[in-house]
């Protein structure tokens, strides 16, 4: 696994802030907005330069996205983390499947202006597109695998996973590097503003105050590989299950009563073949606006006879849109692994409606499944089982 966001350059710097309640929620720096100082965001401790250069050298590579060097910052840490050798990397049967929703578009001020100011052509052109950031990871491993990218919005790196179990599941690949990256941009910021859904203030999923989501960025990778080809290796958990369906009830809202959420929960238990009961632990959506956490809400008490515990970790890492799914991925492994939970910050009371309480401490808890929710824009609703091993 590898792992860069706001509360961390690492997996286990990532689990540190979560343990000690550590919210990377704040003010822009790195980022030129209007918004700076008036919408909190959580935002990668490093500049553009800074990242570019560490990865590339001193000099840097020109043309690269803030969204692509945090992809390959994560996807470094994953394949060191998986011991898996050059000629595993570049054999035919290791595929890529990576996520995004902005990719290239955080830099659309710089490419409009060398549109303006240029007769030849930008550097940017290249590494505009969504796609571009998986290809730079593709390129910088030398990956020749099948290569795709996935863009269902905020389920977009869940559908990752999803997709990439299936790749090994069916036989079109033996391993599957997986994953997502998002960076802050205009074109989410202002499209985000104009839907009334950003806060002005830290956000508190599952609260009857809730104001709304803070946005993020980051990037996570994870390797996949079937259980008999990891004999001597590391395994962290197995990915018991999965379940993707969509309501499409509206651009950008689930229907009241959960119907996304809910058939994509029940979807990965049949699929994992457990009871809801056996489900210790979700790491839930829980994005702090209105319609999401009381829809979420709504399924999980359809779902469940007893909701087991619950929180939301959008309060630590804010909405990383593309690259929520794998990197709440990660610390639902995180979960299992260290048999520990993490809080929703700034909870205070729950939705009336519903009546739920989140997670509002660390707490060491014994787990043995973990359900993970990633539902995006025009009703695509994914969800994950991981079980520990």
């Amino acid at each position: 696994m590898g792992l860069i966001s706001a509360i961390g350059d690492s997996v286990n710097e990532n689990r540190y802030s979560l343990r000690n309640e550590r919210s990377g929620i704040g003010h822009i720096r790195f980022y030129q907005t209007a918004y700076a100082g008036k919408l909190p965001t959580a935002e990668v401790k490093h500049s553009t330069d800074e990242l570019n250069k560490k990865i590339f050298g001193e000099n840097g590579n020109p043309a690269i996205t803030r969204t692509s060097l945090f992809a390959l910052h994560a996807a470094k840490e994953a394949i060191l983390d998986s011991g898996l050798t050059k000629e595993e990397i570049s054999s035919a049967d290791t595929a890529l499947v990576g996520a995004t929703t902005v990719g290239g578009m955080c830099l659309t001020d710089e490419l409009y202006h060398d549109a303006l100011a240029k007769d030849h052509g930008t550097p940017f052109l290249s590494s505009y597109d969504y796609a571009s950031v998986t290809m730079a990871v593709q390129e910088y491993f030398g990956i020749q695998g099948e290569v795709s990218t996935i863009n269902t919005a905020c389920s977009s790196s869940a559908n990752a996973i999803l997709y990439g179990a299936r790749l090994i599941r069916h036989g079109f690949a033996k391993r599957v590097i997986v994953g997502g990256a998002e960076s802050l941009a205009k074109f989410t910021i202002n499209g985000f503003n104009a839907l009334n859904i950003l806060s002005s203030k830290p956000c508190a999923p599952f609260d009857r105050n809730r104001s709304g989501l803070n946005l993020g960025e980051g990037a996570a990778f994870l390797v996949l590989e079937k259980e008999e080809d990891i004999r001597g290796k590391n395994k962290y958990a197995f990915l018991s299950g999965f379940g993707n369906k969509n309501d499409a009830y509206h651009p950008s809202s689930n229907s009241p009563e959960g119907d996304g959420p809910y058939l994509s929960m029940k979807e990965a238990l049949k699929s994992a073949g457990l009871n809801a009961g056996d489900i210790n632990y979700i790491n839930a959506h829980g994005t702090g606006t209105e319609n999401n956490d009381e829809t979420e809400s709504r399924a999980m008490l359809r779902l469940f006879e007893k909701v087991p515990p619950f929180s939301s970790t959008k309060s630590f890492t804010g909405h990383t849109l593309g690259a929520a799914g794998a990197m709440e991925a990660v610390y639902s492994i995180l979960n299992l692994v260290h048999q520990e939970v993490y809080p929703s910050l700034s909870f205070q009371d729950p939705i009336p409606e519903t009546g739920l309480i989140p997670v509002r401490f660390f707490a060491q808890e014994k787990i043995l499944h973990v359900m993970s929710n990633s539902f995006g824009f025009g009703g695509n609703c994914s969800t994950l089982i991981f079980s520990k091993t």
